[in-house]
């Protein structure tokens, strides 16, 4: 079982190179943990509407070629922030956005929630764009297997 400040890694190959990232394709979808304690069992879900190959694009800077078994490592508490930002900051501000919309009755409470989401969608894709944020925290090749 891993501990909170170990990163969680998954086994790869890389099927293309752009630049200094490779796009591999993950061998098991998630981080493995689904069953152990502290999992979010995650992939279970997305077996359901994911059927084909998992691919994605990470930075590669150890210089991995087309067809490397690879280790993919992402660092510890990176899945949370980014799940935080993702769903909990678009419904946090949806709720805040209805109610301070609620002293205009039902029509500004919907108003509030609609404005408060758009923003929170825009401040989400700011965040995540290319460049954005802590370069240690975005999955990596840490190895060749």
């Amino acid at each position: 079982m891993s501990t909170p400040t170990e990163s969680s890694t998954v086994r790869a190959v890389v099927r293309a190179l752009d630049a200094t990232q490779a796009v591999v394709e993950v061998e098991s979808g998630g981080c493995g943990r689904c069953h152990e304690e502290g999992g979010c069992g995650g992939q279970n879900l997305t077996q359901m509407f994911c059927a084909g190959p998992k691919t994605y694009r990470v930075d590669n800077a150890i210089g991995a070629s087309v067809g490397d078994r690879v280790t993919v490592a992402i660092a510890p508490g990176s899945v949370r922030r980014v799940a935080n930002l993702a769903y909990g900051v678009p419904l946090t501000a949806t709720i805040a956005g209805a109610a301070l919309g609620a002293q205009y009755g039902d029509v500004g409470s919907m108003l509030g929630a609609v404005s408060a989401l758009l923003l929170a969608v825009l401040y989400v894709r700011f965040c995540s764009r290319d460049g954005a944020g802590n370069y240690a925290a975005r999955p990596h090749i840490i190895s060749r297997s």
